[in-house]
């Protein structure tokens, strides 16, 4: 049985208000749920209080699950969406469309060590500039066009792509001051992407 399947067998009993099933339900997803709120949010606090506000979504919409495609994606994307709504209520937020912080920051594409552990990369984005911080995600991890994004976040397409740009120039650069990279070898996407683990 695949986890996917657990998972399906488990949301069976959910969708009958089993509290057990649902316990079990959250006890297998909120690990990696936790990982997805931790890019997105300030701190840890921040992250497992969009973790929780996610979770009431998941349940709450349980009966709109189509068995169309992976269960975990379904719950992702409700975490995802549960990020992004909250930080758009956040006034940061929305004044941090603000480009400034990357001027004069050169772009290499080719600028990632091979082996670097998640969880450096992680807390390096977590230093970004919300905006840069939430596309980045949104785009390099989560796999969502600046169309998309653009829509969901409320800006201008062009707007994404530059906040995605600038992002990878100043994750780059924090990413050299930590001693994190050494020195340029690899696209900056293959770390970013690699993070999401």
């Amino acid at each position: 049985m695949t986890t996917d399947d657990k998972l399906k067998a488990i949301w069976a009993g959910c969708l009958n208000n089993e509290r057990k099933q649902e316990e079990l339900f959250y006890k297998l997803l909120a690990p990696r749920m936790l990982t997805v709120c931790m890019r997105y949010a300030h701190d840890r606090d921040e992250a497992q209080d969009i973790l929780q506000e996610g979770f009431i979504k998941v349940f709450s919409q349980m009966h709109t699950f189509e068995n169309r495609g992976a269960f975990e994606g379904w719950v992702r994307r409700i975490i995802v969406h549960t990020c992004i709504n909250i930080l758009k209520k956040n006034k940061k937020f929305n004044e941090s469309v603000d480009i400034i912080h990357a001027t004069g920051l050169q772009i290499r594409e080719d600028s990632v060590p091979a082996i670097i552990q998640a969880k450096q990369v992680v807390e390096c984005i977590r230093l970004l500039p919300i905006g840069y911080r939430t596309v980045l995600n949104l785009y390099a991890i989560e796999g969502y066009s600046h169309r998309e994004i653009a829509g969901m976040l409320d800006i201008e397409e062009s707007t994404s792509r530059s906040q995605y740009t600038r992002a990878k120039a100043m994750l780059e650069d924090i990413l050299l001051r930590k001693k994190i990279l050494q020195k340029p070898k690899q696209d900056i996407n293959w770390l970013v992407a690699g993070s999401q683990r």
